[in-house]
């Protein structure tokens, strides 16, 4: 397949990509107002979340200040044995392949800092005021979607999967903690992290369809 038929393949998938996370967002669009979420199944399912972690033992609460970082270490570190293996063996599909999973995860981290700066979606638990949080809350203009841990989790994930299909079995649960983290900590709506995962997701296996190459035959 030509690099232009890839180009081809992968604009659809970033268009729809793009369009669920427009749809997960709560506006902001030519808005100067910070966008305040109290309402609506996200906001139900995050006081949900928090309470029930609230309820945890102190021990616990180091997680949702620790875990999501740890989770991303461990997603990194997976990633650069795929390209230290694939450059060791002579696998120039594998090596340049971690290449563009990382350029692309670090892309989609560039485009969520972008979106945060349109959407400019208040935080969660300075929304709410009655929530006790694991960590502190992020002070004010330190916007809350996307979710930024999200993103690179979703974009190392996701790439991963086409990497070496096997470390997926790890890769995406590690995804999906860091997410549940986030909200769990009290600093990211369910909607925050979900919009995440699919923009890094998106980035990361676009990458790598348009510009990977294919094996030696």
């Amino acid at each position: 397949m030509t690099v232009l038929r890839r180009i081809l393949l992968v604009v659809p998938m970033l268009l729809l990509a793009g369009a669920a996370v427009a749809l997960l967002a709560p506006g902001g669009l030519g808005d100067p107002q910070p966008q305040v979420v109290t309402e609506g199944p996200s906001a139900q399912a995050y006081r949900g979340m928090v309470g029930g972690a609230g309820e945890l033992p102190g021990w616990l609460h180091g997680l949702g200040e620790y875990g999501a970082a740890g989770g991303l270490l461990v997603l990194a570190a997976l990633l650069a044995r795929v390209g230290w293996l694939g450059w060791r063996r002579r696998r120039t599909p594998d090596a340049l392949g971690a290449l563009l999973v990382g350029l692309g995860t670090f892309l989609a981290y560039l485009v969520s800092e972008a979106v945060k700066l349109v959407v400019d979606q208040e935080r969660p638990c300075r929304a709410f005021a009655d929530v006790v949080t694991w960590v502190s809350c992020p002070p004010t203009g330190d916007w809350s979607f996307p979710s930024n841990h999200s993103t690179l989790a979703g974009g190392l994930a996701a790439g991963l999967v086409l990497l070496a299909p096997r470390l997926g079995y790890v890769a995406v649960p590690v995804a999906g903690a860091v997410a549940a983290l986030r909200v769990a900590a009290g600093v990211h709506y369910p909607h925050d992290v979900l919009a995440g995962l699919l923009l890094g997701a998106a980035a990361s296996v676009a990458l790598l369809i348009a510009l990977r190459p294919g094996p030696r035959r």
